[in-house]
């Protein structure tokens, strides 16, 4: 495995180490943050806010990132009984992006590891997650609970007391958002064999239970907005060092360290093609790729930053104007480009062929080196 951290400015990537692929997220992302801690503190720079997913969140972990002053954003997982608690709250206080896009409402936690700052976040990409994935659920559910209910009807108890007993019995585990209503049939029961005279009295009576299966939509719909809830918590209790809204985007905006292993997994970066077995030659092939990552994320923080700055455009890959073009797409732009070698007795001559109005500004935009090379020489 490789443990890799990038800025959150350009994604571009700050650390590399390559890791055992049977170490344990919570043991290796907190040396990672350490070490980077100390490379940081080494050089002079702002150590800043560590940006990490669930894997690292633990009581231990959090406990020595707050003693050590390590500023932190991490999703909180959902295991422990005080997540559990805060998640099955009904808050009025939710808060809205401008978009709609996202709601979130904040609680201070005091825990054993210190005190946190718990936002309880919702989108509406999350909450169509939750609406299709409970919806398989309770599909599923409503059919084996019709199965159990028809069952349960095929029996038949010698009280009415038992048969409520049974019912009871049957319906542990039942999700909150199913309802089973049942009602008692009395069958009753003569001594003779055949049918039995109209004057004539049932000894005894067998009772039976039919149930029916329903979804209760409120309670439906209030799981749905449970599931599709989320944690993200912070050591950062100052909101205007650090507002609710900047950490719940903060944490989002790590996608960039999951682009960046995208990359180097892509088939066109040819990495599947190299086969090494030493522990030593992974570890020099990881960081050639991560080199090859730094140069690509350096280009592209430098052209996006350039084209900010003058308020220019280039064309995407459907001929749109966009001002945040990937270096992926700009490489495909500069292929074709070709030098033509021109050598005479007296000189020799260097002709760029291809080169067109979109390559000339993104070679002026990138700096003068880059004009210089891509200018025909004499």
């Amino acid at each position: 495995m490789i443990a890799l951290a990038t800025t959150h400015d350009g994604d571009v990537p700050l650390f590399l180490q390559p890791l055992d692929g049977n170490s344990s997220d919570k043991v290796s992302l907190l040396a990672a943050i350490t070490t980077i801690q100390a490379q940081l503190r080494e050089a002079n720079a702002e150590p800043g806010v560590y940006v990490a997913d669930s894997g690292i969140y633990s009581e231990s972990n959090m406990r020595q990132l707050n003693e050590a002053g390590v500023k932190w954003v991490s999703r909180v997982p959902e295991t422990s009984q005080e997540a559990k608690a805060v998640l099955q709250e009904r808050s009025e206080q939710w808060q809205t992006t401008e978009d709609g896009s996202m709601q979130w409402y904040s609680r201070v936690m005091t825990l054993p590891q210190g005190t946190e700052r718990w936002l309880m976040v919702r989108t509406q990409a999350s909450q169509q997650r939750a609406q299709v994935s409970l919806q398989r659920q309770v599909n599923a559910a409503q059919a084996s609970w019709q199965r159990k209910c028809w069952h349960l009807s095929n029996r038949r108890f010698a009280c009415e007391a038992d048969a409520w007993v049974g019912l009871e019995r049957e319906l542990k585990g039942k999700p909150t958002w199913l309802e089973v209503r049942g009602d008692i049939v009395a069958h009753p029961r003569h001594a003779s064999k055949g049918r039995p005279r109209k004057e004539a009295s049932p000894t005894t009576h067998q009772w039976q239970i039919v149930a029916t299966v329903t979804v209760h939509q409120q309670r439906l719909d209030e799981e749905v907005s449970r599931k599709a809830c989320f944690i993200v918590g912070t050591n950062e209790l100052k909101s205007a060092a650090l507002s609710n809204q900047e950490v719940v985007t903060t944490y989002k905006e790590q996608g960039g360290v999951e682009r960046d292993f995208r990359f180097l997994k892509d088939p066109l970066f040819l990495a599947s093609s190299v086969f090494v077995k030493k522990p030593e030659r992974i570890i020099a092939l990881s960081l050639i790729m991560v080199l090859c990552l730094l140069v690509y994320r350096l280009a592209e923080f430098r052209l996006r930053a350039r084209l900010a700055e003058t308020e220019q455009t280039i064309p995407d890959q459907v001929h749109k104007p966009t001002a945040r073009p990937t270096m992926w797409w700009v490489f495909q732009c500069f292929d074709g480009i070709e030098l033509l070698h021109v050598q005479t007795s007296t000189a020799s001559l260097t002709i760029v062929l291809g080169l067109e109005a979109v390559h000339r500004l993104i070679v002026a935009l990138l700096g003068p080196l880059y004009e210089k090379i891509y200018n025909p020489s004499g």
